[in-house]
């Protein structure tokens, strides 16, 4: 989802600080506080604008974002997907090539998606007054006019189906929609977000627009805007956009789901040479005052690459598999917990009770101090590329707009890295886990079992990373 767009890791380094220019400063030198100057005000219909000035380039982009993902979709999975799809397909007095000419003979880029917890109409076109507002009365018309043909609903639908049936033929899709059913067994997040066989050639063109003039109205929706234009263009602009959506009101929020109270497994027969395993639980949701350290602990855990416990332990030390990675999806009714990883058959039974054991370690004892010293320097060093150009920019708005953030939320996660504790972490793990209480997905010949963890044979070890890595190709 992920998702959906992550901001914990993203900011931009502080413009006014000094720049090092010698060996020494550049060693004494720490990633400066990001600085984002945000500007955010509401249109008279109900829409939360959030603005970022920046003359870096000739260019406007602008991210609208509505609470209409497929938490959304009541029951007819993959409603909100055709919605989006169909987006940009058809509107009054305009077909499929009249918009799809219309931006591109003027140098713009529209697009629409659609994940769990939002729906997102992104637009990108060059910030003169020229080409800018040729563009914006076409978005207007693109948005407040959709006619969703139904040339087109057949068409989409026949290729939604079609991906449908070859992800039959591969076992990541499949684990992974059966992973978010397991966690979400009553909770619309574990609904299949791209629909199924059986509910795409139920929905009719009527519940499309329906579903638009509902959840992609003016008072459910957040304007993101970042570019080489002024305040008070940006709130004509903003009014512009606004007007031209549905009328409307924001979304009810989502009931919050309940984490699984024990551990639940789901095993998908599968002819393969290796066996995919998900684990995890719901453990956390957007506004958890656990944040930071969750994410600062999993990137000792297992979102560090290289550098994390999970790699080290399952991968380097004993060769069991050729990745391994774990990481919390923070969403707005409560987001997972989930460690991946592939292994050949004969090793699944070591790999998963490895990686448990590993992940009950890290609960019970969170990490070192210098484990913690060097995941904070890995996050700090990496504020700069979260904020590198517009395009990385219009995400953080989009995201600390829908799931109302504060405005400074990226200034107060780089100084919350900063002071997070070892102690932090392990309580916050304690917290958010159970090891006994996570979920184990897999697909597969046959299903994992947990067993007795043999330690690694040191002159084996290399030997048989080379094997898992050419499990891989």
């Amino acid at each position: 989802m992920a998702a959906v767009v992550l901001l914990s890791a993203c900011a931009s380094l502080n413009p006014s600080a000094d720049f090092p220019t010698t060996e020494a400063l550049v060693a004494a030198s720490e990633p400066g506080a990001p600085v984002l100057e945000i500007q955010s005000w509401q249109t008279a219909e109900g829409a939360k604008v959030l603005f970022v000035p920046s003359d870096a380039l000739p260019m406007l982009d602008i991210r609208l974002v509505m609470d209409a993902g497929s938490a959304r979709d009541g029951g007819n999975d993959g409603l909100a997907s055709l919605t989006s799809a169909l987006l940009g397909e058809g509107a009054k007095d305009l077909n499929v090539d009249d918009i799809a000419r219309g931006f591109e003979d003027r140098g713009a880029e529209f697009s629409s998606s659609s994940y769990r917890d939002m729906g997102i109409i992104s637009l990108r076109t060059l910030s003169d007054t020229e080409f800018r507002e040729p563009v914006l009365d076409l978005f207007g018309q693109v948005i407040g006019t959709p006619t969703f043909p139904q040339e087109a609903l057949e068409r989409i639908r026949t290729q939604m189906m079609q991906g449908l049936r070859m992800e039959q033929q591969v076992p990541g899709p499949q684990v992974s929609k059966a992973f978010m059913a397991t966690l979400y067994p009553d909770h619309p997040y574990g609904s299949a977000s791209d629909g199924t066989l059986e509910s795409l050639p139920a929905i009719q063109r009527a519940q499309l627009q329906t579903f638009y003039d509902t959840y992609y109205a003016a008072g459910n929706a957040v304007i993101a805007m970042v570019g080489a234009v002024d305040r008070s263009q940006a709130e004509t602009i903003a009014a512009q956009i606004s007007a031209a959506l549905p009328a409307g009101e924001a979304a009810p929020k989502l009931e919050r789901a309940t984490p699984l109270a024990s551990r639940q497994r789901e095993h998908i027969e599968f002819p393969s040479a290796q066996t995919s395993i998900l684990l995890g639980n719901q453990s956390t949701w957007r506004g958890n005052p656990d944040h930071v350290a969750l994410y600062v602990g999993n990137m000792v855990l297992g979102g560090g690459g290289f550098a994390s416990i999970l790699t080290d332990e399952v991968r380097q030390k004993r060769g069991y598999v050729y990745g391994i990675g774990s990481g919390f999806s923070a969403m707005a009714a409560g987001g997972p917990f989930q460690v991946s990883f592939k292994t050949g058959n004969e090793n699944a039974d070591q790999a998963l009770s490895l990686t448990l054991q590993l992940i009950d370690d890290f609960i019970q004892q969170g990490p070192s101090e210098s484990q913690l010293e060097e995941a904070r320097t890995s996050i700090l060093g990496s504020f700069a590329l979260g904020t590198a150009d517009n395009s990385d920019i219009i995400g953080q708005l989009g995201a600390i707009g829908f799931y109302d953030l504060p405005l400074d939320y990226l200034q107060q996660f780089s100084q919350q890295v900063r002071d997070v504790s070892a102690d932090d972490i392990r309580e916050a793990f304690a917290r958010a886990l159970k090891a006994d209480d996570l979920a184990i997905v897999s697909i597969g010949p046959k299903a994992p079992q947990i067993v007795p963890v043999d330690e690694p044979a040191e002159s084996d070890v290399a030997a048989v990373s080379v094997e898992a890595g050419r499990g891989e190709e």
